[in-house]
């Protein structure tokens, strides 16, 4: 096509939402099922009417992959929430009339209107998990004008949970991470918490209820959202951004009235938003903290992540794909 650019994949992030999609835990995977939706590479070839990519620039692919350009989300740069995109893998293709597929493979071809510009200035395994963990936290960050002045709350240090503070950080906030394991408060502090709370302590829980401006809650998992909500000023805003299996169980709705808090969600980013991202990340030196791995051990790098084995992304290296057969085109 005209405005296809042609990327060689150099590294893939593993997210959860692979391991969900690989084992059909939301009973939607059509198979043949080729995961990956944090893609960094090199443009190989482009299409005769695309002009911001050329061969041999470093490029990324995040989540989308297409939407239909018309509705009010696609026109505002919102394409998240269209309601016609088109996901990067496991996802009907209104061009082809197939699945789409994944990162983890040597190549994709992507319209250019969703191909990201990747600062050659950052280690770029690192950058790939940027493409989903990171346009995730950075959003409702943004959306909520989170900056210097604020207090700042992240609940859980995981894949989502460790970018959040470092993009929290260096936008100014005065940043508390919440984490039921008193072994993650040292790696809290190195990513740039100001203050770390065991959430299961219900003393420290206690000190800092009513002083929150913002809550980034990551958690993928249902828990009680009320003793976060509790921990929010008059006119606060909790933001989900973890996708459970099962609900969470109904917040009081006295602790959103008396105090007119917000529950909110958010998902991923626009275009725009996520090259914004990128850029601010390549600015402020922020990449991922990744474990390298070849394509032989995805299997074994689902395990431990359910296990959360893991700081705090897997990264799959593509040249291991010569020890074996693989391919998207």
């Amino acid at each position: 096509m005209i405005k296809d650019v042609q990327i060689e994949i150099l590294y893939c992030g593993v997210c959860h939402s692979d391991l969900h999609t690989a084992r059909n835990e939301w009973h939607n995977t059509i198979y043949p099922v080729v995961p990956g939706h944090e893609i960094v590479g090199r443009v190989t070839q482009v299409g005769g009417e695309v002009t911001t990519f050329q061969p041999g620039d470093l490029a990324g692919v995040g989540c989308l992959v297409d939407s239909c350009g018309t509705c009010p989300d696609c026109r505002e740069g919102l394409e998240q929430y269209c309601p016609t995109f088109t996901l990067t893998y496991n996802s009907p293709d209104p061009q082809t009339g197939t699945m789409t597929y994944g990162g983890y493979s040597s190549r994709i071809v992507v319209d250019e209107r969703f191909v990201l510009r990747v600062s050659d200035t950052l280690h770029l395994p690192a950058v790939a998990p940027l493409l989903c963990a990171g346009i995730t936290t950075y959003s409702p960050l943004r959306q909520w004008q989170v900056g210097p002045g604020q207090k700042v709350g992240v609940v859980g240090l995981g894949g989502l949970g460790h970018m959040g503070v470092k993009l929290a950080h260096a936008m100014g906030a005065h940043v508390v991470m919440f984490t039921t394991s008193p072994g993650k408060t040292a790696d809290a502090h190195r990513l740039g918490a100001d203050e770390v709370v065991i959430s299961k302590n219900p003393d420290e829980m206690k000190r800092h209820l009513a002083s929150f401006d913002f809550i980034l809650n990551t958690v993928a998992a249902p828990h009680n959202l009320d003793v976060y909500l509790e921990l929010l000023k008059r006119d606060g805003t909790m933001c989900l951004v973890g996708a459970p299996e099962d609900p969470h169980p109904a917040p009081n709705v006295f602790n959103l009235i008396f105090k007119r808090r917000r529950l909110a969600g958010s998902l991923i980013g626009g275009i725009r938003e996520t090259q914004e991202m990128l850029d601010f990340c390549a600015e402020h030196g922020i990449v991922s903290d990744i474990e390298i791995i070849p394509i032989q051990k995805i299997n074994e790098a689902y395990e431990r992540m359910l296990r959360s084995d893991v700081k705090y992304r897997f990264v799959i290296d593509m040249a291991s794909l010569k020890a074996g057969t693989a391919g998207n085109g």
